[in-house]
């Protein structure tokens, strides 16, 4: 828990407890920090830790060792932070438990491992505080000398990966809850919403409407009682960016929702997420508690007379349950099934009021906007698309990860200089980017700058930020067939375009993946994809035909060759 049960009342509190937040980040004596984030955990990560804490209690030596989140590099994982005083901090990767001796005794003798070393950082902005480290360690490269970091511009994933998630202190220490205290201290709901609007902060769970005006909207809405609700419910196939968010920083999430709740004017806050993300549910329920022990969550939050508490609502991972209406229904219990549109939720959402629904990431980016500023947030990215967007890029790349770069930033820049290309020296094919509902992208149009009209253009969407790489072993077809099959399982069934248009289109291409398909079976998916993106009654089946369109567009010989040939 944290490391006072003293409730915060004034901004003065705040103070002192970041003080108490920055000597454990800073301490007096060694530090070790291991990456356990669901990676690291993946890759042995928690039995280093295990076997890092059996050998510092066995010598009895004054060594810090704590839990961190994912700094992005999953590549590389496991990964271990380890600051020396006055030193820079030094990300070291791809270790074992057995290098834990080595790592200790290095530690205790003031130097680090070097062979292990990635990289060093001398000091960190993570936009809210900045922490200075120390200096030294020359022979170990700079952080931003490392292309993967370099490219990229954390502001969502400030913190990963350097503070414990698992601990408020940390998270105040470089500036956390000061935007949600100085925002309902000093602040009207108002004014804390048209900053909002004014930093043109997009929703990014894939549709971009303007969170401010969304804000907006559900505060004007008829009824007293309202809800604020953060879809967490991550779904698509190789996308984890919320997860990793949620992991390594949920206070950052919980203070995005604190501060959304004080403009909407609601003291009824929700999360929903799905139940195979254990330990972000684990970390989110601490953090919740110990928000409510220092007084942020609660009643009469710092005698303000602002009252918020948050709850968590688990979902059974129907990928439909990502459409609003959909998730509304599962959080009151019932089958999670679109309805037709409107009234919206911003009118009668979830138990019927209005509903303001807005995903992990739209809730991170708010307290840095309220820390700096509006005009300071539309500096990053481009006109019409402000800020950053954080992807997990996967598949058939070098650098497996997650990415943070500001909207505009080309295709090109992320696959090919971040991600260093196809896995194994081999040539990238094509992007599959916004999940299962995306369209494949070709690597002649990796010029295309990655934001919501851009991509749309592509015959693509952004999503919730998936970029799935295929190489030039890949076979667009059945990449086609792949997640035709995907959405046709996930369909909810209950209406006819989504749930008979695609599993009729996923049997058009199995014949044509048997050898057994014809010329008139490209212009059925043509016409049939067409059908259900203009009749489905939400966006899964509207979106759900982009695979066969995008391939069909740009791979077409692909699928003419298995008709021709007949194999």
């Amino acid at each position: 828990m944290a490391g006072s049960a003293m409730p915060i009342q004034t901004p003065g509190d705040l103070a002192k407890v970041r003080e108490s937040g920055l000597s454990k980040l800073k301490p007096d004596r060694p530090r070790i920090a291991v990456g356990l984030s669901t990676c690291g955990i993946a890759v042995g990560g928690e039995r280093l830790f295990e076997r890092l804490k059996e050998i510092i209690t066995a010598g009895g030596y004054d060594i810090d060792l704590v839990r961190v989140g994912c700094i992005g590099f999953c590549k590389e994982e496991p990964i271990v932070n380890i600051t020396i005083p006055g030193r820079p901090l030094v990300i070291i990767h791809r270790v074992s438990p057995d290098d834990a001796e080595a790592i200790v005794k290095s530690v205790l003798n003031g130097s680090v491992l070097e062979e292990k070393a990635l990289c060093k950082v001398s000091s960190w902005d993570h936009i809210t505080g900045t922490v200075t480290y120390g200096t030294g360690f020359d022979a170990i490269p700079d952080y931003h000398d490392i292309t993967f970091f370099g490219r990229q511009t954390k502001v969502i994933l400030r913190d990963a990966g350097f503070i414990n998630p698992e601990d408020i202190d940390e998270y105040i220490a470089v500036g956390g809850y000061q935007a949600f205290v100085s925002a309902i201290t000093s602040r009207t709901s108002d004014e804390v919403i048209d900053i909002v609007k004014q930093s043109d902060l997009r929703g990014r769970g894939g549709a971009g409407f303007p969170a401010g005006l969304k804000w907006e909207i559900t505060r004007k809405a008829k009824g007293h009682l309202k809800y604020i609700v953060c879809n967490a419910d991550e779904g698509d196939p190789g996308a984890y960016m919320n997860r990793n968010e949620m992991e390594s920083d949920p206070h950052m999430l919980i203070e995005g929702l604190l501060i959304g709740a004080y403009g909407i004017g609601t003291s009824d806050a929700l999360i929903y997420i799905r139940a195979e993300y254990p330990l972000a549910i684990e970390r989110l329920k601490k953090a919740i508690a110990q928000a409510r022990e220092y007084g942020l969550v609660g009643e009469n939050i710092l005698g303000t007379g602002f009252s918020c508490d948050i709850q968590l609502a688990t979902g059974a991972g129907a990928f439909v349950c990502g459409e609003s209406t959909a998730l509304a229904a599962s959080i009151e219990g019932k089958t999670g099934r679109p309805r037709p549109r409107p009234p919206r939720l911003t009118d009668s959402g979830v138990w019927g009021r209005p509903t303001d629904l807005n995903n992990v990431e739209t809730f991170c980016n708010v307290p840095v906007i309220l820390a700096r500023g509006a005009e300071w947030y539309r500096g990053i990215g481009a006109k019409g698309n402000t800020g950053t967007k954080v992807f997990s890029l996967v598949g058939k790349v070098e650098n497996v990860g997650m990415v943070e770069v500001p909207l505009g930033t080309t295709l090109h820049t992320i696959v090919s200089e971040i991600g260093n290309g196809g896995a194994g020296g081999k040539a990238v094919k094509a992007v599959q980017t916004g999940g299962p509902s995306g369209g494949c992208i070709p690597a002649r149009l990796f010029d295309t700058p990655v934001d919501f009209e851009h991509l749309n253009e592509a015959g693509s969407m952004m999503g919730s930020g998936g970029i799935v790489v295929m190489d030039e072993d890949t076979d667009m077809v059945d990449i086609a067939r792949y997640f035709i099959n995907f959405a046709t399982s996930e369909s909810c069934g209950k209406c006819v375009p989504c749930r008979e248009g695609l599993k009729h289109t996923l049997l058009i291409l199995n014949k044509i993946m048997a050898g057994k398909g014809s010329s008139a079976d490209l212009a059925m998916l043509e016409s049939l994809s067409d059908t259900i993106q203009m009749t489905s009654l939400c966006g899964l089946g509207q979106t759900a035909p982009n695979p066969v369109l995008t391939t069909l567009k740009y791979f077409r010989e692909e699928y003419e060759a298995l008709i021709k040939e007949g194999t």
